[in-house]
């Protein structure tokens, strides 16, 4: 197109026949509303406009044109729907332009560069190859600056086909892959960011979100889908908001330092807890580390998947790491991964003392007062009391240096 100013017509086809496949889709499953976009080509090629209304005419419904500066400003909300705590620079490459825009005010040299687009996620699945990068999830994967830059240099230079691993990056992609990285070098020399975030959400997925009033919005994405899953799967939804609180007070008295990042990550690990209770025992923790590290979060980076997919990880499979994933392993800080160890151990002590059922952790709280860890069973509660428990409790004690006590 930018050659001839004309969308070419063998393109043409092949959106018109994916438009018209959609289409029956949408009424095999009696999609009663489509909201429908165009992007930069259908803006600026002279047979934009016929093509549009050859494709209004297959999905029965207005194709809206979006200009550029509402092109960018979507792109930059499916980066702040998807990315916790944006701040930064958002860049959309697509078939025909480049879209730039602020996700918070102008402080544009302390913060990141997010990468949208196709071609910009190959760029990054190649590297992801590449540097032996031990998890293949795309969105969030970030890459320093100054690797951005050398990375992008390299490709550019060099016949992208003697790569190693060029097979993982699509045959359509990879006449572009020298473009993208040319136009990455120089943004990164550009805009000086501490690194380069990859987003796989972007214009679709912000005009989803323009569309959230502001409560939805202010919802933390990452909490939402862990909630979604823990009522999807587990034995009692209630008792991971409980494990929430319980292990709140736990914390806040044990004398360990958490930020708010650390205790948001935690309140997500409380709900996904019990997602692998269906499994045989002997695999719990194998697949619902999986499930975690592996599931379509946003919100999250890819250390705090680690944490996530760790701490429930050693809930269900004990606290040794001989068995556990030296790729996921890879990902956690030593921080993140004693975090991981503690919480695991404390699931440890809530789940055989509750069964995985609602109603009982609040009215048998743990915390540590005079420098013991304490476990409080109270009334009936006391007849919970066994060796396996008081292990279990000896075990947590252990691991944040307190005195274990059960008090029945």
């Amino acid at each position: 197109m930018q050659s001839t100013g004309l969308l070419p017509a063998d393109a043409i086809d092949a959106a018109l026949d994916a438009l018209r496949r959609f289409r029956a889709l949408c009424d095999i499953l009696h999609v009663r509303r489509i909201w429908a976009i165009a992007t930069a080509a259908c803006r600026d090629a002279r047979n934009g406009r016929a093509f549009i209304g050859e494709a209004e005419r297959i999905c029965r419904t207005t194709i809206t044109i979006l200009s550029g500066k509402r092109e960018a400003h979507l792109t930059a909300l499916g980066v702040v729907s998807g990315i916790h705590k944006p701040d930064g620079i958002v860049g959309d490459l697509g078939g025909g332009s480049l879209e730039l825009v602020d996700v918070h005010g102008s402080r544009v040299r302390s913060g990141t560069f997010y990468a949208v687009g196709g071609t910009w996620r190959a760029l990054a699945r190649l590297h992801m190859w590449q540097t032996g990068y031990p998890f293949h999830v795309m969105h969030n994967y970030r890459i320093s600056a100054r690797e951005a830059q050398e990375f992008s240099r390299l490709v550019h230079h060099v016949d992208t086909e003697t790569l190693s691993k060029i097979e993982v990056v699509n045959a359509a992609r990879r006449p572009l892959l020298a473009y993208a990285a040319l136009v990455m070098e120089n943004l990164v020399r550009t805009i000086k960011p501490k690194q380069v975030v990859i987003s796989v959400l972007g214009v679709r997925e912000g005009l989803l979100y323009s569309m959230l009033n502001q409560r939805e919005r202010a919802r933390d994405p990452l909490i939402s889908a862990a909630a979604d899953l823990n009522v999807l799967r587990s034995r009692s939804p209630g008792h991971g908001e409980e494990l929430i609180a319980w292990t709140d007070r736990l914390i806040a008295s044990s004398g360990l330092e958490e930020s708010s990042d650390e205790r948001r990550l935690r309140h997500a690990a409380c709900l996904l807890g019990d997602i692998g209770w269906r499994a045989h025992p002997d695999y719990r923790g194998e697949q619902s580390m999986n499930i975690i590290a592996h599931g379509a979060f946003v919100a999250i980076d890819h250390p705090g998947r680690a944490y996530l997919a760790l701490s429930v990880y050693f809930r269900h499979a004990g606290l040794s790491e001989e068995e556990l994933s030296p790729r996921l392993r890879e990902l956690a800080t030593t921080r993140m991964l004693d975090r991981a160890r503690v919480l695991g151990a404390a699931m440890r002590v809530a789940y055989i003392l509750t069964a995985g059922q609602s109603g009982v952790l609040p009215e048998t709280p743990m915390q540590v007062k005079r420098g013991k860890l304490i476990l409080k069973l109270s009334g009936s509660y006391g007849e919970l009391a066994s060796d396996r428990l008081a292990g279990r409790v000896r075990q947590l004690a252990r691991l944040i240096g307190r005195e274990p006590s059960i008090e029945a």
